[in-house]
């Protein structure tokens, strides 16, 4: 019996952290301080073949695995992997309990940090790391937790070591960029938004934050063109609508800059606090947004 189905990784699709919540936000309502060992991935350890399914209790944790990953709340979701882990705590040495152990503690993480419960969320990960130290997963989606925290260094590791074993992961090219961008390296998290929208073109959240990469480094030309050229793929992109809205007006496009503002049709781009704390544009654009609010020169 194989296992292939998991929940999906996570992905942070801000210009310099998790969308979800600022980092003092996600900080005050974890709990405390979960330390991070160092992760590197060894993909020669994976299991190799299936495992035996004539084993009953492999059987039973498989049921409820699956009702985990349809699950109707991530309330449930949460509890059937706690159930799922429980199995595994019983079932001892069976050969299966790391590789279902592990994927059941990821998704548990997830599941905890969707609830914004990252302390928890943490602890699983770790968890799953021990378990299969092959698994991408949990390594990536543990970077996604510390950077919601604002722990920047130590997602770009995770990153990082995720990269070193899968180097044409887009996820993982776009989340070291926000690590990049949060710690204020900006030419770096050109070059890593620049690998990820080449890696997947349809990948919008990280075309979108190459674009507000290049611009905060000056590169206003080549920020605006993309922005342009996302707007043609994805008229309804409001992020996209609102930055060349504003960068149109710090360069002096009055006319066109109103056009652009006037069709976007998402409340949060007038809310200052929003853009800077939770979006997380950078600040160049915050500022100069803050400017076009105000209808000054900038």
């Amino acid at each position: 019996m194989s296992f292939s189905t998991s929940a999906s990784a996570s992905v942070s699709t801000s210009a310099a952290t998790s969308a979800s919540s600022s980092a003092a936000a996600a900080a005050g309502s974890t709990g405390g301080f979960v330390p991070v060992p160092p992760a590197r991935i060894d993909l020669a350890a994976a299991p190799r073949g299936t495992f035996d399914p004539t084993d009953e209790r492999l059987r039973a944790a498989a049921t409820t695995f699956e009702r985990a990953l349809t699950a109707s709340t991530v309330e449930e979701e949460e509890a059937l992997w706690t159930v799922v882990i429980q199995s595994c705590e019983r079932a001892g040495s069976a050969e299966w309990v790391p590789d279902i152990a592990s994927r059941a503690l990821g998704n548990r993480g997830n599941a905890r940090s969707r609830q914004g419960r990252l302390a928890e969320a943490l602890d699983d990960y770790n968890k799953a790391i021990q378990f299969a130290p092959y698994a991408v997963d949990p390594v990536l989606n543990r970077g996604v937790a510390l950077e919601s925290l604002g722990r920047f260094q130590e997602a770009a590791a995770d990153y990082s070591a995720v990269l070193a074993v899968a180097p044409n992961d887009p996820a993982a090219w776009n989340n070291l960029g926000n690590t990049q961008a949060g710690m204020g390296a900006w030419s770096d998290a050109v070059e890593s938004y620049r690998r990820a929208s080449m890696l997947a073109p349809a990948f919008s959240f990280a075309a979108a934050n190459y674009a507000l990469a290049l611009y905060e480094v000056g590169n206003d030309n080549a920020a605006i063109k993309q922005m342009r050229n996302l707007l043609r793929k994805y008229p309804e992109f409001p992020d996209m609508r609102a930055a060349l809205a504003v960068a149109l007006y710090a360069a002096g496009l009055r006319a066109e800059s109103e056009n652009a503002w006037s069709r976007v049709d998402d409340g949060r781009y007038r809310d200052r606090e929003w853009v800077s704390e939770y979006r997380r544009w950078p600040p160049r654009l915050v500022a100069e947004l803050a400017a076009f609010l105000d209808l000054k020169p900038v």
